[in-house]
């Protein structure tokens, strides 16, 4: 089954938040959206026909998770990132921010500490705020233009909830985003090992958002965080979505990953308020999971040819560099030697770019004087965009 992603349908008119809201969001109609992390593809055509078949039913009442769709979880997650989990270890969800929200009540208390890792995807500080607890923040360190995780910060933050005096508020959990968004870090084994060690010696729990697993470059390789060790399983709680990779963010379904039983039930408990997953979801989920192998690598081919038109168009730009991402379809620019504050440098990219990207401070500290760029999109959107970049900043 062959797919031709240069033949994007147009999504204006849609009521596409990417496309239909860059005007009222951004103040010019004109720009090219390269923000919000959906692709501009259509989804894998086995998923579409799941779709059509579901749809024959004319009756959407209360439904529950199949066996099927359970037992596609547990073959993916062992044909693709070679991790044997049992059925009983998933809990299917509708999104992986709603189940960021239930992982931090079951793993800490109100006023407790969660580590971040900025520059870090956004919803992540809402998502702590929103809960009662509060961010500590353990920035990543950029290093001859990539970044690492700073151990030695994460020990002193990670101090031990039995130490006495109790340091409060106590440090609770750390967040991990893997493959990371934004700064395209595809996470070692042996940086999450290290990570992993961390957090067991500290009695910190990890909660590991997962969801661009499938999506990694140039010869990259996830490795599932809870896979490590036994020790490290059963102190984490792994989410996941097939959303980006497949493109379903709007049929809301997610599913994370728990092996510790206690764990479990506290966060099946804490989920309760999210509601239940969308049918057409699940059965989107377990076709993507199923049958769409040949779209993930048709996909992950276009990626990297898209990559290679904007690195090579960007490449003598006075004043920018390219963050070499090894995944995500997300590129992370580093404009800081324009000299411009953000609210100019935002104003440069939309009003004399004219593109609409997601500002780098939206992501915390460090993102300050950079850019995210969607690349999830046709090739001459790309091209588009980088002849736009190449004119303003000649």
């Amino acid at each position: 089954m062959s797919y031709d992603f240069d033949k994007s349908p147009d999504r204006r008119g849609t009521l596409s938040n990417k496309w239909d809201r860059v005007g009222e969001l951004f103040g010019n109609p004109e720009a090219l959206p390269m923000w919000v992390a959906d692709t501009d593809f259509e989804c894998p055509r086995p998923v579409m026909d799941a779709l059509r078949g579901r749809l024959e039913h004319p009756v959407f009442g209360y439904h529950f998770p199949p066996e099927s769709l359970l037992e596609a979880i547990v073959d993916r997650m062992w044909e693709h990132h070679g991790w044997r989990i049992e059925p009983e270890w998933i809990v299917p969800g509708t999104g992986v921010i709603t189940a960021l929200g239930a992982a931090l009540e079951t793993v800490s208390d109100v006023g407790d500490e969660i580590i971040l890792q900025p520059p870090v995807y956004y919803p992540f500080f809402s998502s702590v705020g929103d809960s009662g607890r509060r961010v500590a923040e353990n920035r990543l360190i950029l290093e001859n233009g990539r970044y690492r995780m700073d151990f030695e910060g994460l020990k002193d933050l990670c101090r031990s909830k039995t130490t006495f005096p109790a340091r409060e508020p106590r440090v609770a959990a750390l967040v991990l985003c893997s493959p990371h968004n934004p700064v395209g870090r595809v996470w070692s084994a042996d940086e999450l090992e290290e990570l992993g060690r961390i957090c067991l010696e500290r009695d910190i729990a990890l909660v590991s958002d997962e969801i661009h697993c499938d999506l990694v470059l140039g010869g990259a390789r996830h490795t599932v965080a809870a896979s490590i060790s036994e020790e490290m399983s059963a102190n984490t709680i792994t989410l996941m979505s097939a959303n980006k990779t497949y493109n379903l963010p709007g049929l809301k379904s997610s599913f994370s990953i728990i092996p510790d039983e206690g764990m479990r039930r506290r966060f099946a408990l804490a989920s309760r308020g999210g509601g239940s997953p969308n049918s057409l979801g699940l059965v989107a989920l377990e076709a993507a999971l199923r049958d769409a192998d040949g779209y993930l690598g048709a996909l992950l081919e276009y990626l990297e040819e898209n990559l290679e038109i904007f690195r090579e168009g960007v490449a003598d730009l006075t004043g920018v560099r390219l963050i070499e991402p090894e995944g995500t379809y997300l590129v992370w620019l580093d404009m800081r030697d324009l000299g411009m504050d953000d609210g100019d440098l935002a104003r440069f990219m939309v009003h004399e770019v004219g593109l609409a990207p997601d500002y780098g401070f939206a992501f915390g500290a460090g993102g300050e004087g950079f850019q995210r760029i969607n690349l999830g999109c046709t090739r001459d959107t790309v091209r588009e965009a980088v002849t736009r970049l190449r004119a303003a900043l000649s």
